[in-house]
């Protein structure tokens, strides 16, 4: 198990689409400690394996708060089975050192996946919550998609990239989610501020 580098925005493995895992290896498994272990030293609340050079479909996540103990969720394989509602999230990325910006997320998901040992779980967030922001943003990677695709000001995003150094959003990128957009601005929710 060991602490990883964390792939930078600008780098071609953050948008390539991740393969599935055929079999829950060793090699696998020490994939997943290895997300956990970078994740855990990055104060990150999840992180994907493209992330860490890993083009494979599995993501880890852990929103427990600082006097919690430690609730790492392992997915592998995972397919968002269910969506609706709308919400702003304000978010950033471990692979966007320091960089936030508001993007639109379902406000409930359901997912389905397989844990480190190969069973098969459901897992319900809702009610945009941390851990139903989480599980978008990180599935998100596992298809080549980043957060600032989700970006509801252009502008804005920009000008924060800008300041740490990193290439503007590309526009042949971006997601349209009027849906999303219109449910946000008729239903706004604010909530609190989280890394990915």
């Amino acid at each position: 198990m060991a602490i990883k580098k964390i792939i930078s925005y600008g780098d071609e493995t953050l948008r390539k689409k991740s393969k599935e895992v055929s079999k829950i290896s060793k090699k696998i498994q020490t994939l997943v400690h290895d997300l956990l272990d970078t994740m855990y030293a990055k104060n990150g609340v999840g992180l994907a394996a493209p992330q860490i050079g890993e083009n494979l479909r599995v993501f880890v996540i852990d929103v427990s708060t600082n006097n919690e103990p430690l609730n790492p969720i392992v997915f592998i394989n995972p397919k968002i089975i269910k969506k609706s509602g709308a919400v702003n999230s304000y978010e950033g990325c471990l692979s966007f050192p320091e960089a936030y910006t508001n993007v639109r997320r379902y406000k409930n998901v359901m997912v389905k996946a397989l844990d480190i040992h190969g069973k098969p779980f459901v897992k319900e967030a809702t009610d945009g919550c941390l851990l139903a922001r989480a599980i978008q943003h990180e599935f998100d990677h596992l298809d080549g998609i980043l957060f600032i695709d989700h970006c509801r000001n252009i502008e804005e995003a920009n000008k924060i990239l800008e300041e740490k150094g990193l290439q503007h959003v590309d526009e042949s990128r971006l997601i349209q989610e009027e849906e999303l957009e219109k449910e946000i601005q008729e239903n706004p929710v604010e909530l609190p501020q989280d890394e990915e």
